[in-house]
């Protein structure tokens, strides 16, 4: 059964890092792009970033922008989500999804997993 699953997600200090993964089951992720949405309490779900079968990223959050890139591992099927010097607001359930080209919407992407939660705390 094709499957998306995040991980990775924790409690962390603000200033820290953390690298979330998103790996799929049963198809091949470097075919699809591949989106990271997150939605914190309260808040409507919003596009973080995006990595397009070329490897090329998108930035849907500037927020984010200098901080948190994104990397592809073919061998293991997987993306990931490299987040530096994380603030109080980036506190989150982080999401990955599927496309087939990237976009900053959520109607952009058809498949997505359950998410991992990421919690910036002192």
């Amino acid at each position: 059964q094709a499957q998306l699953v995040e991980s990775g997600g924790g409690l962390v200090h603000p200033g820290g890092s953390l690298r979330v993964s998103c790996v799929a089951s049963d198809f091949i992720l470097d075919n699809y792009a591949t989106g990271w949405f997150r939605q914190a309490p309260g808040k409507e779900r919003e596009g973080v970033l995006c990595i397009s079968p070329a490897n090329w990223t998108t930035a849907c959050a500037e927020s984010v922008k200098g901080r948190f890139t994104l990397s592809r591992d073919s061998a293991k099927n997987a993306v990931y989500l490299e987040m530096n010097n994380l603030e109080y607001e980036d506190t989150a359930v982080y999401y990955c999804a599927t496309s087939a080209w990237c976009g900053c919407s959520l109607d952009d992407f058809q498949f997505w997993g359950q998410g991992t939660r990421v919690t910036v705390s002192s």
